[in-house]
């Protein structure tokens, strides 16, 4: 199973300069929640956009057309999406984190979403692939909540495919 795992703001911007154009400490819990456990795939950008290296408790894959890029030997890299199952089972959820072009990679795979809508407009220079949300079902929606580390108005929702 394939699921999308991304925070978004109003105009659909998911990035700004290789990060996030938000600090929102209760999505990146909620990201850390929904991922660990699970293998996450991303593209080289996102991958440097960790000031930690790789996501603990979690098989990091990176995709790049570059062959040659140097990841640590915790790190699975691959240069085509279908290796990826040389990697991952057939019954894992593989979450796909980003950014764009590996959204738009996995757009036609993707079985399940996990999105945090921002109720606010950021300056960005990524926007989210469009997807078809008439071939997904909203199976959840909760309401963020705001305090003083959290300052925009957010909601979790997740959908699968119909």
């Amino acid at each position: 199973m394939i699921s999308f795992v991304w925070a978004e703001d109003k105009n659909h911007i998911i990035g700004s300069n290789g990060h996030l154009p938000w600090k929102l400490p209760n999505d990146m819990k909620r990201f850390k929640d929904v991922t660990t456990g699970h293998p996450i795939v991303m593209g080289r950008k996102t991958f440097e956009s960790f000031p930690n290296g790789p996501l603990p408790n979690r098989l990091n894959i990176v995709i790049s057309r570059n062959p040659d890029y140097q990841v640590p030997d915790s790190v699975v890299l691959l240069t085509d999406k279908n290796q990826l199952s040389q990697y991952v089972k057939a019954y894992e959820e593989v979450m796909v984190i980003g950014g764009e072009g590996i959204f738009k990679l996995f757009a036609d795979d993707v079985d399940r979403l996990y999105l945090t809508k921002i109720d606010y407009e950021f300056t960005g220079d990524t926007k989210m692939v469009e997807l078809d949300y008439n071939k997904f079902k909203l199976t959840e929606k909760k309401e963020g909540v705001m305090d003083d580390k959290n300052i925009y108005p957010y909601t979790f929702e997740t959908y699968d495919r119909i």
